[in-house]
């Protein structure tokens, strides 16, 4: 067994860290406070090829592994989760259904503008009566005169309504027992997006409520064999559920640093609290978890590299980290005291973002059902 990173893994750990550090770090609060999309960060992550990381270079994308993609998304939710799931999302959720299952012609039209960042997609699943129910999709397409007419709508829906947003993959119910994948592009007739929705966290991301009213979509804009939309969004989660994990060790990282330095320069009765053995065990406590959910996230990451069964791994590590995530943030907060609890502490942005960990790619729940299937119950 090898557990070190190739010189490519450690180039990619270390670009994305120094890049995170210099260029979203000191705009982390603003975007917070204000919920401003971050474009400028999208174009210089496009520029870096971190946009299309696990995208093969024939298309634009960088031919990354899954392991330098995990790697990549970890080092961005250590300083600030709305840029990470900015990535995450469209590159997991919205680039993989056009790679996978995509024809020769729509990934050479579509992919190079997504792998390099120059546009943003996004991936229309959940519904306000299928979210966890995934099969409930309710959203319908019926194919008139060589046309998709797509009627119904999608909710909280990510990367969606930005000046830079190419489309999205939706499901949508193409026959009594059928659900098929369809592209519906930005600007499309009969296609309305929503304001962006106010959130707990992830603030500065961009998250929409679509509806679809007679929307007339190109027959050739089906992804894959029509009938095929549940198997490929199933397995498509099953990859998201790596970027997401990789979220929950990054964002567990970012507040075990904060915590970590605040121990040090915060001092009570006469010395520094990192001096307590509370506080100490405390903060041995989270590094030895951190170290754990990542060993997770990397071997769902390098089994799904090799092209072996990932799904149970995936899903294990997505619970593990989500609810790792949820301590760890919690723990650190209480070493912050008092001032964790106010906004301007970096800290309280970590614990509000972390929710959405436990719910976002399938909720913790659902992760215990495919958990459980897998092992056979």
């Amino acid at each position: 067994m090898d557990f070190d990173l190739t010189p490519e893994q450690e180039l990619i750990r270390d670009t994305v860290r120094t890049f995170a550090q210099e260029r979203v770090q000191p705009v982390a609060e603003e975007l917070d406070l204000t919920g401003r999309f971050p474009y400028e960060l999208v174009s210089e992550l496009g520029e870096l090829g971190l946009m299309g990381l696990p995208v093969p270079e024939q298309y634009g994308g960088a031919g990354g592994d899954t392991v330098s993609y995990a790697i990549a998304v970890e080092e961005l939710t250590r300083i600030d989760s709305s840029v990470a799931i900015t990535v995450a999302a469209h590159t997991s959720l919205g680039t993989m259904p056009i790679l996978n299952y995509g024809s020769d012609d729509q990934k050479e039209r579509w992919l190079p503008d997504l792998a390099s960042g120059r546009r943003l997609a996004a991936f229309g699943l959940t519904e306000a009566g299928a979210g966890s129910d995934a099969g409930a999709t309710r959203t319908t397409a019926e194919l008139r005169d060589g046309s998709w007419i797509v009627n119904g709508s999608k909710l909280f829906i990510t990367n969606a309504g930005t000046d830079i947003t190419w489309g999205v993959t939706l499901t949508a119910r193409t026959g009594e027992d059928e659900i098929s994948n369809i592209v519906v592009e930005n600007g499309t007739l009969g296609y309305t997006i929503s304001s962006p929705m106010k959130k707990l966290g992830w603030r500065a991301s961009d998250t929409r409520e679509l509806s679809f009213e007679d929307c007339e979509v190109p027959e050739g804009n089906l992804i894959g064999p029509r009938g095929e939309g549940f198997r490929q969004f199933l397995e498509i989660l099953d990859g998201g559920r790596i970027s997401v994990a990789a979220m929950g060790v990054g964002l567990a990282q970012g507040a075990y640093d904060l915590a970590y330095a605040y121990a040090h320069e915060r001092e009570q009765f006469g010395k520094p609290i990192k001096s307590f053995q509370a506080v100490r065990f405390r903060l041995a406590d989270m590094a030895t978890e951190i170290e754990a959910g990542r060993a997770l996230v990397l071997k769902a990451a390098w089994l799904k590299d090799q092209g072996r069964a990932f799904a149970r791994e995936a899903a294990m590590a997505k619970l593990y980290t989500g609810e790792l995530s949820n301590r760890v943030a919690n723990a650190a907060l209480q070493i912050h005291g008092g001032f964790g609890y106010m906004e301007e502490a970096a800290i309280s942005r970590f614990y509000r973002d972390q929710k959405i960990l436990e719910i976002g790619e399938g909720t913790n729940e659902v992760q215990r059902m495919v958990i459980a299937r897998h092992i056979g119950l």
